[in-house]
């Protein structure tokens, strides 16, 4: 057989440390999984008991191709209660998670060799999935000097054509959160740029310092891309949406069925009762905030100062310069030797990422503890060995 003769993407390089730490578990050995994009704990009491009712036959409604109108709706009457922003049901896709969502909009709203600008650092499937689709990423460098923020005067040229720009707000892995002046300053630099505006905003809901803004609040004609991986705690579960312009549904509804037909079944009963527990998965915004400040203040004892507090998602995205010039060699080592893994900046940022790793702090208190037990002599270790040539572990 010839070699695969698609278009090559870079892997997530996340997924190696993924690998090496199931390796590890299967052998009962300590993992403490600070790499995940994902909460540690599972669907709320009232998702489950959904899902238990469908399997059983106790719920109305097909065990086969479906879309949910009472989740459309459901998702409709949250905007109006969590933004005050009004949003006809219609105008509401439901999708097999939000990657789906990404894809669709991709494919739908752009066309071969259309550019679309990015954040860098940022999410990797972003770039990748714009390049498989034979559109063209155009990356934005919101590095460290920058706050890690997107602003109008980071954006290429006006001379410089620009189909699209992806926002993402809690953004991953910074965890940076636009308020509503910069949301409505890109969003006016995209009007005067005929530029379409896409908001990611699948981590609203997990916030530390102010709420996230919807960029339904200053453009209407945004798609905004959000899932129930999150704040639901649903991330295997496939079930996500966009919000889109009454002109863009239909279009968008084509590819989404062409593609992936339609969500699980199960999983659209069980986003629909999740609802019902918001109180309740809201109180794990309080663990991640807990485990944050925690991490926010011993890390730096450990020299490890150069972090932007994160406010919003559940990320630290932490400067390891001094200690390598590999993030992936790095987080490798940091597993083998102490358990705890983390996700390499290299997927976050081809530029400056072995600069950085990524650590999740969607986990329990008391793994954020063990951590930081386990964290500190190993990072002596390396500290005390010669530091004239940077290591690449």
């Amino acid at each position: 057989m010839t070699a695969p003769r698609g278009v090559e993407i870079p892997p997530f390089f996340g997924g190696h440390v993924g690998e090496q730490a199931a390796r590890r578990a299967r052998r009962g050995l300590e993992v403490i999984t600070m790499h995940f994009g994902q909460p540690s704990e599972g669907a709320s009491p009232a998702a489950l008991a959904a899902a238990r009712a469908h399997l059983d036959g106790r719920l109305e409604g097909p065990a086969g191709y479906w879309e949910s109108a009472p989740l459309r709706e459901r998702i409709a009457l949250h905007y109006r209660e969590e933004y005050g922003v009004d949003v006809s049901a219609d105008r509401i896709l439901l999708t097999t998670g939000a990657s789906a969502g990404l894809v669709a909009t991709f494919t739908t709203l752009f066309a071969a060799g259309d550019r679309v600008g990015l954040t860098r650092p940022g999410y990797p499937a972003y770039r990748n999935a714009l390049c498989a689709l034979g559109r063209v990423p155009v990356e934005i460098d919101c590095g460290a000097e920058h706050g890690f923020r997107l602003t109008p005067a980071l954006l290429p040229p006006a001379t410089e054509p620009l189909h699209g720009l992806l926002v993402a707000s809690p953004a991953n892995p910074t965890g940076t959160v636009l308020g509503a002046a910069e949301l409505d300053a890109l969003a006016a630099e995209c009007r005067r740029r005929d530029t379409r505006l896409v908001s990611d905003e699948i981590y609203h809901g997990l916030t530390f310092e102010r709420q996230a803004v919807t960029a339904l609040q200053v453009e209407p004609e945004a798609i905004v891309i959000n899932s129930f991986s999150k704040l639901f705690r649903m991330p295997g579960w496939r079930i996500g949406w966009l919000v889109a312009p009454e002109s863009c549904v239909a279009a968008l509804h084509t590819h989404l069925i062409n593609f992936f037909l339609t969500p699980p079944a199960i999983a659209q009963h069980a986003a629909l009762a999740a609802f019902d527990d918001l109180a309740l998965l809201r109180r794990s915004v309080a663990t991640y905030a807990a485990n944050r400040a925690r991490l926010l203040e011993a890390l730096p004892t450990m020299g490890l100062a150069a972090i932007a507090p994160p406010e919003g998602a559940f990320y630290l995205y932490v400067d390891v310069a001094h200690l390598t010039t590999d993030s992936l060699a790095f987080c490798k080592a940091l597993l083998a030797d102490t358990g705890i893994a983390a996700a390499p900046g290299i997927d976050f940022d081809p530029v400056h990422g072995n600069d950085f790793i990524r650590l999740s702090f969607a986990i329990s208190e008391r793994e954020v503890e063990r951590a930081i037990v386990l964290l500190g002599p190993w990072l002596e270790r390396l500290e005390r060995r010669d530091s004239a040539t940077p290591s690449s572990v």
